[in-house]
């Protein structure tokens, strides 16, 4: 089978288990958080040891990283606890196998479709910092970072747009992924 045929196969389960048995989704929601902090875990761990293997010196001395990495830890720790707020609010969960019911379009998802996961991006650079690492602040990272967008871009948005339609088209078509415009006063 063509790799196009596997990923739409899987965003057709995944569509079934949003839209399909309350039970069967309780169920499965915890495998997308165990599988991101299993690939977290793992790209830590490949960092801290490539940073051993190679010699790589640390990217900032103490206290420096710990300042550096303050503001990414606080703005990723806000932007994912809001969106982890939100989605709870909306009778969802942040698992892709347990969203909201409805297309989140209030709060920071008026401004970002993904603030979740800039905020888990921006954490990642934060944890590169702090732990003064070269492999994980600038290749793991920003692997992790791609990753995420292939995920969001093969897996997610199609079952969004099965599942919500035209509204969350539009949606898509005004707000941006992860930066946010800036729009002057009118």
């Amino acid at each position: 089978m063509k790799p196009e045929g596997v990923v739409r196969r899987f965003v057709a389960w995944v569509h079934g288990v949003t839209t399909g048995d309350a039970r069967r989704r309780a169920i499965l929601a915890p495998l997308g958080p165990m599988l991101f902090f299993a690939v977290v875990g793992g790209l830590v761990a490949a960092g801290l040891w490539l940073d051993r293997r190679l010699g790589l010196p640390g990217l900032l001395p103490s206290p420096w990283c710990y300042l550096a990495a303050a503001p990414l830890v606080g703005l990723g720790v806000f932007l994912t606890g809001r969106s982890i707020v939100a989605f709870f609010r909306s009778s969802g969960t942040p698992s892709p196998l347990h969203p909201p019911p409805v297309l989140l379009e209030t709060g920071l998802y008026a401004h970002l479709r993904n603030p979740m996961l800039l905020g888990e991006i921006l954490i990642g650079f934060a944890l590169g910092l702090s732990l003064r690492s070269f492999s994980i602040t600038l290749i793991f990272t920003p692997v992790f970072a791609l990753l995420l967008v292939l995920e969001i871009k093969l897996v997610e948005e199609p079952e969004l747009e099965r599942r919500l339609g035209e509204p969350y088209k539009a949606y898509r078509a005004r707000v941006p992924m992860f930066i946010p415009r800036w729009r002057g006063r009118r």
